[in-house]
């Protein structure tokens, strides 16, 4: 099929196409003047907006005093402190293994309610001493796991880190509450555990509270490097870590941003690779830069009442996260972080100094409805990823002939439900995919617009609509 540069060039005259985009409150309030919501805006429907409602506030700030309440949940802390045997007690009560079967015990109830398509596992090993772990010391992810009923074979997955710390970063005994850092990012993850539980997604989704981060983000390779080795189709992962809180340290309050932090070049870039970028473009245009526009589609809206403010960055500065290691076994992966951080309440010993500023990661210092509505930006995220078709494979630019149109390709996908595809662009200079041409049930387009001059991308659709994220296609000779 072909798309006329006059019908290309009108649209460009009089705005972007939108098809269905609307703008809402919180997504005007986040733009400038003049400005418009980005073309591929995804308003959120009825049945997205009910699973919304379900997210429990008062749930998640249970779920965090409740880790806090274990003292510390160092790696390196107490996998069975007392022993139950010795102390006449029914299970552990502090330490990280206290905090391991904690949560393993909620998520096994919630998968109780799924019939049978949730299922947990504790996904256990052995790290050797290595930078943060002077002895071999075991690490165990609490991994929950919804079957999808469609498209089962593919994969999306959401953690937090339960393990913390406090300034000293081998002090395994002093109390770390972890509260922001990272209790918040678990009660995320625990809380769409819970209210997906019972529904049927049509991909995998996966809600995982690692351990190991502090350390240097040793749960989270384990697990992608076992999602890498069986082939596992991870299409897009989040990790939520320091979402607890909106307010920065010098007092102000933002409580209705939260930051998505997604990389430009891909850590995971082959030489080949890298030359090809070189060449065309695409600094701006990874697979996780494409899976944070999908983000601001779905999720910065007045459902969840936030704005999504992505940063066109792998993590903050001398920081990292755990969906590094996805990002490094070439999955598409991005980070959820407050706005503003109070760097007073996250690693630090807690005490009260000669100025009575109370110092620690303590749950008083939570924003709890804020940490409910990045639960919503999760939430629409991870739904709506799992209801629409995958992203676009093998998408290309044909570059066989030189001419001023523009020639795409896309291998179509299997999803019974596929209705059919739609290609985007923008200029080169535009960070938000601006137009939308709709292409039809087919694997070839061809735009007579010139690909020096723009740049495209592909996305699928299926009959009810959803939208999948945007593929950015390759030059193919």
């Amino acid at each position: 099929m072909r798309h006329s540069r006059r019908s290309v060039l009108t649209a460009t005259a009089m705005g972007a196409v939108t098809l269905g985009a609307t703008a809402t409150p919180a997504r005007a309030a986040s733009a400038g003047p003049g400005s418009r919501p980005p073309a591929t805006a995804q308003p959120p429907g009825r049945e997205l907006r009910a699973l919304l409602r379900e997210i429990d506030r008062d749930r998640i700030e249970a779920t965090v005093r409740r880790l806090v309440s274990f003292g510390t949940r160092h790696t390196l802390s107490a996998q069975d402190d007392p022993p139950p045997a010795a102390s006449g007690r029914a299970g552990a009560v502090r330490g990280i293994g206290a905090a391991r079967d904690w949560i393993a015990a909620e998520l096994r109830g919630y998968a109780a309610l799924s019939e049978g398509r949730m299922t947990v596992e504790l996904q256990s090993y052995v790290q050797e001493p290595a930078s943060g772990i002077p002895t071999p010391t075991r690490i165990t992810n609490i991994v929950a796991t919804l079957r999808g009923s469609v498209t089962p074979e593919r994969v999306y997955v959401v953690s937090g880190h339960y393990d913390s710390r406090v300034t000293d970063l081998m002090d395994a005994t002093s109390d770390a509450p972890g509260a922001d850092d990272d209790a918040s990012g678990v009660a995320v993850a625990m809380e769409l555990a819970r209210v997906l539980a019972r529904r049927r997604p049509a991909s995998t989704l996966v809600f995982a509270a690692v351990a190991g981060e502090e350390q240097g983000l040793y749960g989270a390779a384990h697990m992608a490097q076992l999602y890498r080795a069986a082939g596992v189709d991870v299409q897009g992962m989040f990790t939520n870590d320091i979402v607890g809180s909106s307010t920065a340290d010098d007092g102000t309050r933002d409580p209705y941003t939260i930051r998505l932090f997604a990389e430009g070049v891909p850590t995971s870039e082959t030489p080949a690779q890298a030359a090809t970028r070189r060449s065309v473009g695409g600094e701006n245009d990874s697979p996780s830069r494409q899976l944070a526009r999908f983000v601001r589609d779905v999720g910065d809206n007045d459902a969840t009442g936030m704005r999504v403010r992505v940063v066109y960055r792998r993590d903050r500065y001398r920081r990292g996260g755990d969906h590094i290691p996805f990002l490094e076994r070439a999955y598409p992966a991005a980070r959820f972080t407050e706005p503003a951080e109070d760097f007073a309440h996250q690693h630090q010993d807690v005490r009260v100094d000669e100025n009575g500023r109370q110092f620690g990661d303590l749950p008083e210092f939570c924003d709890f409805p804020f940490v409910a509505r990045v639960a919503k930006v999760n939430a629409a995220a991870l739904w709506t990823l799992s209801q629409a078709p995958g992203t676009p494979r093998d998408a290309r630019i044909i570059t066989t002939v030189l001419t001023n149109s523009t020639r795409l390709v896309w291998t179509r996908g299997t999803e019974p439900d596929l209705a059919g595809y739609e290609v985007v662009w923008r200029e080169t200079t535009a960070p938000e995919w601006t137009h939308v041409i709709p292409a039809g049930d087919v694997t070839a387009y061809e735009v007579d617009l010139s690909k020096d001059n723009v740049f495209f991308g592909v996305r699928a659709v299926s009959r009810t609509g959803a939208r999948s994220p945007v593929a950015f296609p390759s030059p193919q000779a």
